[in-house]
């Protein structure tokens, strides 16, 4: 449980999440819609700040889901309120890509080794199609 902090002013714009009563909705449908499935989880939209409680059955998918809440237009904090039901497994990393980063320079500076840049690619997958579509603000995950 801890408070994670975005770039508001990067991301995927979600229309209805500034809605009221269609926010809920919308953040569930947007975490649908970059290819993983649809959580259980309570998306709390309180203004720039969401709030995710419920169980989730593994460390990677608590993960992906608050990456997948926090890297949207206008979001600055999520709260991550989820309780992980299965194995325990080492909490990942996250980093916040800087302008001019690419995945080689990101692994370069995680992992000392900039050809596992495959490595921090698929701990982001399904939120990254490409290992060349990155932007800056965008948090990424690293696993050890």
């Amino acid at each position: 449980m801890a408070l994670h902090s975005f770039v508001k002013e990067a991301g995927e714009k979600v229309p209805g999440l500034s809605v009221p009563g269609r926010a809920h909705e919308d953040l569930l449908n947007h975490i649908e819609s970059v290819g993983l499935s649809r959580p259980d989880v309570m998306p709390d939209v309180q203004g720039d700040k969401i709030v995710l409680s419920g169980k989730l059955g593994s460390q990677e998918a608590k993960e992906k889901i608050i990456l997948a809440s926090g890297n949207i237009y206008g979001v600055a904090t999520v709260d991550d309120q989820i309780t992980v039901t299965g194995s325990a497994a080492p909490a990942a990393r996250f980093v916040t890509v800087k302008a001019g980063d690419t995945l080689p320079a990101i692994a370069e500076s995680a992992y000392g080794d900039s050809s596992k840049y495959r490595k921090v690619f698929e701990a982001n997958r399904p939120l990254l199609a490409h290992p060349d579509k990155i932007y800056p603000g965008q948090v990424l995950r690293l696993t050890d």
